[in-house]
């Protein structure tokens, strides 16, 4: 009998390109609709759905930069989980002691006392909903409710916000952390991957193209990178980002060759999903799929070649910058480290 691949979870079925790979060839796979549905998505690039932790306050003036941020400072509604929308002035004060923060912040401080290194835990959890630019940003929010329903009602206090002052829409979810039963929610990246497939799922029932797969298989190489830095990048002001473009620069000037030692991580990781597609392709073959098989054969050919950070970093300047553009990159920095001498 074949392996079935499901989530103990939620028993619902999960592909894993790479384990295909890395077993090889010798394999009998069948797919039954659920997997073939996930699959066609795949291959056919449909949007993908993301889902991320982005922080969460330990205390409750962290919580209240939350809320102001979230609801740019009064001026976007915040949703409630009992139906609420706060606006104004005052709701970030509202909230908190409508949610008892404070009380379990000091709980949290009694948690810690003399116990050196440990940090307060988490008084709620901030969570991103987010699908790319034109996607009806009410249905993004719509799903999102849903998921906040179906995963928190009666069990954790939540608020939500939608932003649409970006290319992207997306949903800020602020999730207490501890519930009214008194269990604590700990999320681990099982429970995000699981989250991911269900706001996908929660999308395409509102008729929104949406899909949740792991970016490997898909292809891609691009890190994620921490919520600092992804917020400073959107509006181009990330040090982080522009550190690295610089240190890039000065590379190329030297060399013009990139160097980075994932590189050779990369090119088996993507082998391995290479195999794994083709193994696929061949299942859907046996199985009478032929459609299906040669959209995955065709898929497959136009992967994208594994790309490490450097080396986008270094395509991008060379596509957009001349020569002299970089060398007044590197004349700056050497400029600025003579001033600090």
């Amino acid at each position: 009998m074949p392996k079935r691949l499901v989530s103990v979870r939620t028993e619902r079925p999960w592909l894993d390109i790479v384990s295909y790979g890395r077993k090889g060839p010798n394999q009998t796979l069948r797919f039954d609709p659920g997997q073939r549905e996930q699959i066609a998505r795949i291959v056919s690039r449909v949007p993908e759905v993301m889902v991320k932790v982005t922080g969460g306050g330990r205390s409750v003036r962290q919580v209240k930069d939350e809320i102001d941020y979230f609801g740019r400072e009064g001026d976007l509604a915040i949703e409630t989980d009992d139906g609420v929308a706060l606006k104004g002035q005052g709701m970030e004060k509202f909230l908190t002691d409508d949610w008892d923060l404070e009380l379990e912040e000091l709980r949290s401080r009694r948690w810690v006392d003399g116990k050196p290194g440990r940090k307060a835990p988490k008084l709620v959890h901030n969570l991103m909903f987010s699908m790319p630019a034109g996607t009806p940003p009410l249905k993004v929010l719509a799903a999102a409710r849903k998921f906040a329903q179906e995963k928190f009602a009666l069990k954790h206090r939540y608020a939500m916000v939608l932003h649409t002052d970006q290319k992207h829409p997306h949903v800020h979810m602020l999730v207490k952390a501890m519930s009214e039963q008194g269990v604590r929610l700990n999320i681990k990246k099982a429970a995000l991957r699981e989250w991911r497939h269900d706001f996908a799922r929660y999308l395409r029932e509102l008729g929104v193209a949406a899909n949740a797969t792991d970016r490997v298989v898909r292809g891609e190489t691009i890190s994620r990178k921490s919520d600092g830095i992804y917020r400073a990048s959107l509006r181009g002001e990330s040090t982080h980002v522009r550190k690295r473009v610089e240190g890039v620069a000065s590379e190329l000037l030297k060399s013009n060759i990139i160097v980075e030692s994932g590189k050779d991580r990369l090119l088996e990781a993507r082998k391995e999903v290479e195999r794994g597609w083709k193994i696929v392709a061949d299942a859907l073959e046996q199985g009478g799929q032929h459609d299906l098989a040669a959209q995955v054969h065709g898929f497959r050919g136009t992967l994208p070649l594994p790309a490490t950070e450097k080396e986008r970093l270094a395509h991008g300047l060379l596509s957009r910058m001349n020569r002299s553009q970089v060398s007044g990159i590197h004349r700056r920095d050497n400029a600025e480290a003579r001033s600090r001498l």
